[in-house]
């Protein structure tokens, strides 16, 4: 089956339209032709590559919306696919799909920055669900107040994050995270109400998804010399307490 790849000037972003441009990359014909099929039935624009580089020269070329990554192509990972479109496109919304007992590869896609992850086999009315999610993430009206925790100072308007005037380098997602979390500073937040409001849809019992970017946000506040102000609340979920009082916990 032939690619199908809208060439378009490069200087052009986005193309203003009704229906949502989705990319997918997939190097299975079978998965892919019903993907594509039934996206297309709920009014999405489809275009299907099935390697890396085919994916990161569309991406290049045409507006995208969203990015639906496998994971296992025949060129190269599309966790380093993942890696290079996050970083050219740090506000485009990946989801990866995954082998269902891929938790490494899970973990590592996140890591390479993904917005989501759906595991193989998966029901289709699922995959819809997700992708409305992240788009409505993105069309959501932003947060634009300055939240400011002693020298740690985040700008949802202008998607920075520094820590004594150093910019602290995280993916959308960690960053809509802490957002979340730091707008609610002292509150004990669950894991279904993180993930209903940070990822915009229900949580799923047993994925370890919040953990992992929590995590992540904790290794990055670590490494800019902040003492990590995100806590765990047992028996619920995560609070987010003052960078002093965290820093007094460390002394």
């Amino acid at each position: 089956m032939p690619y199908n790849v809208p060439m378009i000037p490069k200087q052009e972003t986005r193309r203003m339209e009704e229906s949502p441009t989705l990319l997918l990359v997939e190097d299975e014909p079978d998965v892919a032709s019903f993907v594509q099929q039934g996206l297309e039935e709920e009014s999405y624009s489809v275009s299907w590559v099935q390697e890396g580089q085919r994916a990161l020269e569309h991406v290049q070329q045409a507006p995208v919306d969203l990015v639906l990554l496998d994971i296992r192509l025949p060129d190269r990972s599309g966790i380093e696919v993942c890696g290079r479109l996050r970083l050219h496109q740090p506000n485009l919304p990946i989801m990866m799909l995954t082998a269902l007992d891929a938790v490494e590869d899970r973990v590592k896609g996140l890591r390479a920055g993904a917005d989501d992850y759906l595991p193989k086999p998966f029901a289709f009315d699922e995959l819809v669900a997700r992708i409305e999610a992240l788009l409505r993430r993105v069309d959501a009206p932003a947060q634009t107040e300055t939240l400011r925790d002693g020298p740690l100072v985040v700008d949802p308007a202008a998607q920075v994050c520094t820590y004594e005037g150093k910019e602290v380098s995280l993916t959308p997602t960690e960053f809509d995270l802490l957002v979340y979390l730091m707008a609610r500073r002292g509150q004990a937040l669950s894991r279904d109400a993180i993930h209903r409001d940070v990822w915009g849809h229900d949580f799923e019992r047993g994925t370890n998804l919040i953990d992992v970017y929590v995590n992540y946000v904790r290794e990055k506040l670590g490494e800019a010399g902040c003492p990590s102000p995100v806590e765990t609340a047992h028996g619920v979920g995560y609070r987010y307490t003052a960078c002093t009082e965290s820093a007094e916990r460390h002394d």
